[in-house]
């Protein structure tokens, strides 16, 4: 459900929201709309897979330069420098902290504003998900148990008075035998979760959400047949990528290598356009 809103008056508090789905969807070809060129499967996955990988090198450099404690503070504040709110949209917050100068990318490659921003979003999401995993660490940390296997009435009513509202018995059982195992390699607790953990594993997807209407377009063409349209980078001037393909429903684009001193300097953008069968609608 999302998007509940309730309204109503005495007692009764009545919901609304909306339903959303997604459905899995697979491309095994496209077609350049501006010269009808058709893309084949193995061109495909070379474009779609260059941006993946290009996507997962930032966002893993972005998220490894964040993972500190002071860091994650930042971010569980919810304010910025001047005390204003942060943004509900990742990649925004992540700009007006100033984070983004993070990411990187690898020597001679130009990356586009869009293709940043996806980025950003997906290293935000990361970190904002780290912050439940933070806050029952610190719980569990806090009201640490002379047994951790067998707390007593007293513990676990200390316990549960810290941990977030949603936690569950696996979580509470995961983190102690976690914080064990640090304590029986090191000798002592765990200062918080950046010392207990290595930064996320970060995979190699592109978060389309974060893109706007020139980077990717999703049309109903009927009651089974969707298009989604996306623009792949072209590869030219010799680039020769080495990586697993990746869903094309992961895809979108905006960057390409630099041209080599004396080539031409505008890049045309290749708008791909790919065709799929989905799930008709109340099927998802």
């Amino acid at each position: 459900m999302h998007g509940c809103a309730p309204f109503g008056s005495g007692q009764g508090v009545v919901g609304v929201g909306r339903l959303m789905a997604t459905a899995p969807c697979t491309a095994f070809g496209g077609v350049v709309e501006g010269s009808g060129e058709r893309v084949g499967q193995a061109l495909l996955h070379e474009r779609v897979g260059f941006l993946a990988q290009l996507s997962h090198e930032l966002t893993r450099s972005l998220v490894a330069s964040r993972w500190d404690e002071a860091s994650l503070d930042v971010l569980a504040a919810g304010v910025d420098g001047r005390g204003e709110p942060l943004p509900s949209k990742g990649w925004m917050a992540v700009r007006r902290l100033n984070w983004a100068r993070n990411a990187v990318p690898a020597a001679g490659v130009y990356v586009s504003d869009r293709v940043r921003r996806a980025a950003e979003e997906y290293a935000a999401r990361t970190l904002r998900l780290a912050l439940h995993r933070r806050a029952l660490l610190a719980a569990v940390l806090a009201t640490w148990p002379v047994d951790p296997f067998r707390r007593t009435g007293a513990e676990w009513t200390a316990l549960r008075t810290l941990l977030p509202t949603d936690a569950s018995n696996a979580e509470i059982r995961n983190r102690t035998r976690q914080i064990c195992a640090h304590l029986a390699e090191r000798g002592k607790l765990p200062a918080g979760l950046c010392e207990l953990e290595e930064p996320p594993e970060i995979a190699a997807q592109v978060l389309l959400a974060a893109m706007d209407r020139q980077q990717v377009t999703l049309e109903r063409m009927d009651a089974g047949l969707a298009r989604l349209r996306v623009r792949l980078p072209p590869c030219t001037y010799g680039c020769r990528i080495t990586c697993r393909p990746v869903p094309v429903s992961r895809a979108r684009s905006g960057c390409w290598p630099r041209p080599s001193p004396g080539t031409r300097r505008s890049i045309p953008m290749s708008r791909s356009g790919a065709r799929w069968r989905v799930a008709k609608p109340g099927r998802c």
